[in-house]
């Protein structure tokens, strides 16, 4: 098949290019720079220079492919517009990468003992209405003729397939360890995220391709762990003496930005990935803290 791929030079879109590519796929990949095209081309993915605002380009590119997958962004609504616009009336699938912080709990570090599977209600922190809003008008796509279909990954863990290789929040604490000899967490990192290796994640893209149903949204997960957890391993990994430490909230917003450790960092996420179990996924990569105690964090 011709499968269209935004963000073809990031973690998860690049990550899901390289599956299927390695499936026989002929893939195509918005990239915003000659730099990102040359990475990209590198790895068997036909460049297609352009933005999420380049709503022309986004349509002529769907319209050309048999599937659309968008990886670059779980918020630009208007590149969402212009990709299912293209879509309307051909029966073609789009897949949509949500992100697991829609359940998510401003906690501070607590701990929160609220999980979530895709037919439990959720109401969402102010962080991520929109997300959820933009979700629900994917979904109802399915009545347009196309097949919408939202994935939406916990924290995701291993090294990339594609030419970005680095997740979001364990490069953020192994960098931040490195930075202060010890590695460190939001308040008392009790806050516990699902988690999801990026090995199988792409299996998921890879069979909602394949058979999910129009209107379909999947949870990606296979295991959870809190923040303490993984800062322990990450001090067992870089030989730091001692436990982790915490910061107060003000401390890791200046590392991180507010946003960042509001509804990522000091938040808990809980989910269950029940309906891609039903499809048929079947996760099978190490775990998350046998992955930074042995595996690729180590360069």
């Amino acid at each position: 098949m011709k499968i269209f791929c935004t963000g073809a030079s990031g973690y998860i879109g690049g990550s899901v290019a390289a599956h299927l590519i390695a499936a026989g796929h002929q893939v195509t990949g918005l990239v915003r720079s000659p730099e990102k095209a040359a990475a990209v081309r590198a790895r068997g993915i036909q460049p297609v220079l352009g933005t999420l605002d380049d709503g022309k380009i986004l349509a002529q590119a769907a319209q050309a492919a048999d599937v659309v997958v968008n990886a670059a962004s779980a918020d630009h609504k208007g590149a969402v517009e212009s990709l299912l616009g293209a879509l309307a009336g051909t029966g073609k699938p789009f897949i949509h990468t949500s992100g697991s912080s829609i359940v998510g709990t401003r906690a501070k570090g607590e701990r929160s003992d609220a999980i979530f599977d895709e037919d439990t209600a959720v109401t969402p922190s102010p962080a991520r209405v929109a997300r959820v809003a933009l979700n629900e008008f994917i979904l109802s796509h399915r009545d347009k003729d196309c097949r919408p279909v939202v994935i939406c990954p916990s924290l995701i863990y291993g090294l990339g397939l594609g030419a970005g290789p680095d997740s979001v929040q364990v490069p953020l604490l192994i960098s931040l360890a490195k930075k202060r000899g010890n590695a460190a967490h939001a308040g008392p990192g009790e806050n516990i995220w699902s988690n999801v290796h990026i090995d199988d994640l792409v299996t998921l893209y890879a069979l909602a391709i394949e058979k999910a149903p129009a209107g379909s949204f999947y949870f990606a997960e296979n295991g959870e762990n809190s923040m303490r957890e993984a800062c322990e391993a990450i001090n067992r990994m870089l030989d730091l003496a001692g436990p982790p430490t915490a910061m107060s909230m003000a401390e890791a917003a200046a590392e991180w930005g507010e946003g960042t450790t509001e509804d990522t960092m000091a938040s808990n996420s809980r989910v269950r990935a029940k309906r891609a179990r039903q499809l048929g996924w079947k996760p099978k990569a190490r775990g998350l803290i046998e992955e930074i105690e042995q595996g690729c964090y180590r360069q």
